[in-house]
């Protein structure tokens, strides 16, 4: 399977992120992917932004401590979160 490695590292906030990820995954629909993890999610089951047949690694992940929800909340633990609900994209934290 293939395996996509999204570097976390030194990252200057959310909209960084998204963009790592669609230069990573090439998405399907990547003009369509929301950019937050409630569209997330939705690519992770094959909407807008789904990287297709493959593992998601975020490598140096817990730099990702810094960032924020658009509610205030830790970024991190949400992605954390979504990750324990068992998406049909496997993702490794790292």
């Amino acid at each position: 399977m293939r395996r996509v490695v999204i570097d976390c590292r030194n990252l200057a906030g959310t909209d960084e992120f998204w963009q790592r990820y669609l230069d990573a995954a090439r998405p399907a629909d990547a003009d369509s992917f929301g950019r937050n993890l409630d569209a997330f999610w939705d690519a992770l089951a094959g909407g807008p932004g789904w990287p297709g047949d493959c593992v998601l690694v975020f490598q140096q992940s817990d730099a990702l401590g810094n960032l924020r929800t658009s509610d205030g909340g830790s970024f991190l633990e949400a992605l954390r979160r979504l990750c324990e609900e068992s998406p049909p994209v496997p993702i490794e934290l790292r």
